[in-house]
């Protein structure tokens, strides 16, 4: 067995257990992001029975609060499956992760294919792309026994945090407001806990859409109509408790709610 199919067998496994992983031995972690991106396509292919297919992806570090927290200083991708896709409201069980955090962001659904061929793409062609906007909660799972000692090339590889999403609704993109404008407020059980505005996003989300997309062509992959994208917390990860409840106020795009009981 080749060490990327070991290696993303050892992080789906300790996914499918919500057992916290330790840090890959030597001859498993990758050595760098592009092998940690090889391995989390092997990682997806062994998660879909399970997740359900992949519906779009989650841009971690595209803001100068997270890239700090994370002493990461640039964006990193991870997918998103359809089973960890909910509507606001959603009641989630706590039991579910290993210790779940959330983060409040912007999220598009693509109205295009966008395919590698056509790389590379830019804030404005990403923007014409978009059919919609979302209020959005990240759902990210700290399942590490020390995340801190993981490195980048292998949060990487286990798609980087992400756990899920709930996405309020969406608001067309001819009616949404400035995005550099739009302030996020996270609040958990009716107390701030962050905020931030989508200026904060890599200077525009548009700008964490484009990113994206140029690194999906490097690997020869393309965005599809339909997808969603999360474009980055504009505010740092709020780590919870059971029985919490979260709400994500985003001026111009709305609410979203969810428990974790």
């Amino acid at each position: 067995m080749d060490n990327i199919l070991a290696a993303a067998q050892t992080i789906a496994t300790a996914r499918r257990n919500r057992a916290p992983l330790a840090s890959l031995s030597v001859d498993l972690a990758p050595g760098d992001e592009a092998e940690g991106y090889r391995i989390q396509r092997a990682v997806h292919d062994l998660l879909l029975p399970q997740a359900g297919e992949l519906v779009g992806y989650k841009i971690g570090c595209t803001s100068a609060v997270m890239q700090q927290y994370l002493d990461i200083s640039h964006p990193c991708a991870g997918g998103v499956f359809a089973k960890g896709v909910h509507d606001s409201g959603a009641k989630l069980r706590y039991g579910d992760y290993v210790h779940v955090g959330v983060e409040c962001e912007i999220a598009v659904r693509l109205a295009r294919n966008l395919a590698p061929s056509e790389a590379p793409f830019t804030a404005e062609w990403m923007m014409e792309a978009i059919e919609a906007y979302f209020p959005a909660i990240e759902i990210v799972d700290d399942r590490y026994v020390k995340w801190e000692t993981m490195g980048a090339p292998t949060l990487v590889a286990d798609d980087f945090f992400a756990a899920g999403c709930v996405l309020g609704k969406g608001v067309a993109r001819i009616k949404a407001p400035d995005l550099l404008k739009v302030k996020g407020r996270a609040l958990v059980n009716g107390k701030e806990a962050g905020s931030g505005t989508g200026a904060d996003v890599l200077g525009h989300p548009h700008n964490a859409l484009a990113w994206l997309a140029n690194h999906l062509a490097e690997e020869g992959k393309g965005l599809h109509a339909g997808q969603i994208v999360l474009t980055g917390s504009l505010v740092k990860t709020v780590w919870l408790n059971a029985g919490d409840t979260v709400e994500m106020e985003l001026d111009g795009l709305g609410t979203v709610k969810a428990s974790f009981k």
